[in-house]
């Protein structure tokens, strides 16, 4: 069966997208991208240096490209060659975060949290320029990337967005370690951590995208580490912007950030937006629900990389045109597949 004689999905799960202070017709059935580009610079959480980034419109089709222009017109690299599309099979390092490669060796790290932005803001198409190896760290959530992006705006493109649906169950385990994506009419996410520390103990989250949740349920999450691993990790030159400005910090049972947590689940909630923003290197929406317990980067990346060497796991489809959708929050499931002639 072709792609063209399958049931197309609208992820009626996306959040409304907004048009000159009024509501877009088609909401998740038009791709997006940003209105006028936007920027800011911080310190990069493993390297602790300053980097400044510009997110600007993309046209529709291109996806999330990152592009190093601190390395533009050295050692003979072209354009090309300081360019890094954020896909799955760019991921090179899932060392304490997610790290894009390119064919050239050029590499950015720490993409997740701008990544979990653009997928919770439902913004299909960017680039990204900037001027050093590594996003900012900002505050450790992805708070100030969403603040970013609606300061920018969203503007609808005349083209339909394509959603990665999947069809069959997929399952990665490792150490005990498992992370799995199964077929579901919307964009799920679930996660189960467990430490010996109890100030984290077991927690477990469930989510579901819809209209507007990203920003206040998952966005303020912020990465987490023990003061001892901070330490280690910075005699091994990582984490060297790691402070308590941009990371929860703990101390044994004891939280030293002032203020405490954000919520009382803020950890597990940060696992989500970990992994919201490694699943959209699948270049698309995900249309399927995320089951993981203790993973953490790299399952997610492997997670991937199973669905994809599966085919008959997943399809690609498109929204279909000339279809009116209410609000994402209380669109019934019938809604939410519409048949394709």
């Amino acid at each position: 069966m072709s792609e063209a004689q399958r049931g197309a999905v609208v992820l009626s799960t996306l959040r409304t997208q907004r048009q000159d202070g009024q509501k877009q017709d088609g909401a998740g059935v038009f791709q997006t991208t940003l209105r006028n580009r936007i920027g800011c610079a911080g310190i990069g959480l493993h390297t602790g240096k300053q980097v400044r980034f510009t997110v600007y419109p993309a046209e529709a089709g291109s996806g999330i490209t990152f592009r190093r222009i601190d390395l533009a017109g050295t050692d003979g690299l072209r354009d090309a060659d300081i360019c890094i599309q954020a896909c799955f099979k760019n991921i090179s390092s899932t060392q304490l975060g997610s790290t894009l490669t390119n064919q050239a060796g050029i590499s950015v790290a720490t993409v997740e949290h701008l990544m979990a932005a653009f997928y919770g803001c439902g913004i299909d198409n960017a680039r990204v320029d900037l001027d050093g190896p590594e996003l900012p760290v900002l505050d450790g959530s992805a708070s100030p990337f969403v603040m970013l992006l609606e300061c920018a705006g969203i503007t609808r493109l005349p083209v339909r967005r394509r959603y990665l649906r999947v069809r069959e169950t997929v399952r990665v385990e490792e150490e005990g370690k498992w992370a799995s994506l199964s077929p579901y009419d919307g964009s799920a996410f679930a996660f189960e951590i467990q430490f010996p520390a109890a100030i984290i103990g077991r927690q477990s989250f469930s989510f579901e995208l819809s209209d507007g949740n990203f920003k206040t349920e998952i966005a303020p999450a912020r990465t987490f580490g023990f003061l001892h691993e901070v330490e280690h990790l910075k005699s091994l030159g990582l984490a060297l912007g790691g402070s308590l400005t941009n990371a929860i910090v703990l101390d044994g049972e004891s939280i030293l950030n002032d203020g405490g947590l954000r919520f009382t689940d803020e950890f597990v909630r940060h696992k989500i937006l970990d992994a919201i923003g490694d699943l959209y290197q699948a270049g698309a929406p995900v249309l399927g629900r995320f089951e993981a317990s203790r993973a953490g980067h790299g399952l997610n990346n492997k997670l991937l990389r199973a669905l994809f060497n599966t085919p008959q796991a997943w399809e690609y489809v498109e929204a279909p045109q000339g279809v009116s959708y209410p609000s994402p929050a209380a669109a019934p499931a019938r809604l939410r597949r519409a048949a394709r002639g």
